[in-house]
């Protein structure tokens, strides 16, 4: 017997939580499509073009990032864009490594859903759960609802956005920056992590001037990335 079937009420407990973390994170998230589908707008993307970036590449991080490069730098940040967006895009794949034994895939189509919906929320809400059962109901939740939210909330935004054209005046300029420091604020809790964000943070200003739109994310994610591997601070503070 596994722990689907075993502890009966508990069980059911488990799994209605994770449906109402799941509802809950899902629907407050979704809300950002908003501020996207308006920001990738005044980036120069039509309507369509703003609402198929929500539908195929699906993770917020990213399709800010290629908005916010391309806003700065137009169509010749391009590169820099999709790189900057790609480079946010491989915290998916060890996601997709570590909820892998959590999610029920079954059949084929099923895993390729899966695999759409391994965000940033749907892996936090399932790791959160108590047990396995609790841990998939979370995921798949959490997964469809932002899904099906953020493709609606995208479209409600690019057409609010073509209609009032200049999104600075309205301050959703800087939505993208907030939500970047919503999901970054609670991880500083350790001394290596906000060394982390404080090093690379130094280098993307410092970059800023001199290098092109776009750029500065990626050698301040190289500087992020060298001082996460060796652990500097922590072993420091270790010893």
């Amino acid at each position: 017997m596994d722990d689907e079937t075993a502890g009966g009420a508990p069980a059911r407990d488990a799994a209605g939580a994770a449906v109402r973390d799941g509802l809950a994170v899902g629907l407050a998230t979704a809300v950002y499509g908003v501020s996207f589908g308006a920001l990738a707008v005044a980036a120069g993307l039509d309507v369509w073009q703003a609402c198929f970036l929500s539908l195929v590449m699906f993770t917020g991080g990213s399709q800010f990032a290629l908005v916010g490069v391309l806003a700065s730098g137009g169509v010749a940040a391009g590169g820099s864009a999709i790189a900057t967006a790609a480079l946010l895009g491989v915290r998916n794949v060890v996601y997709g490594m570590r909820m892998k034994p959590v999610v029920d895939t079954g059949s084929r189509w099923r895993r390729i859903l899966a695999a759409w919906i391994t965000i940033d929320e749907s892996t936090a809400v399932a790791l959160a759960q108590s047990d396995q059962r609790g841990a998939r109901v979370g995921f798949w939740v959490t997964g469809l609802v932002i899904f099906v939210g953020w493709n609606l909330t995208t479209l409600l935004g690019a057409l609010i956005g073509d209609a009032i054209g200049d999104t600075r005046a309205w301050g959703l300029d800087a939505a993208a920056a907030a939500a970047f420091l919503g999901l970054l604020w609670p991880r500083l809790k350790r001394v290596q992590a906000g060394a982390v964000a404080v090093f690379a943070a130094v280098v993307a200003t410092v970059a800023t001037p001199a290098l092109m739109p776009g750029l500065p994310v990626l050698v301040a994610g190289v500087v992020a990335v060298l001082v996460g591997w060796f652990d500097l601070f922590s072993r420091r503070r270790s010893a």
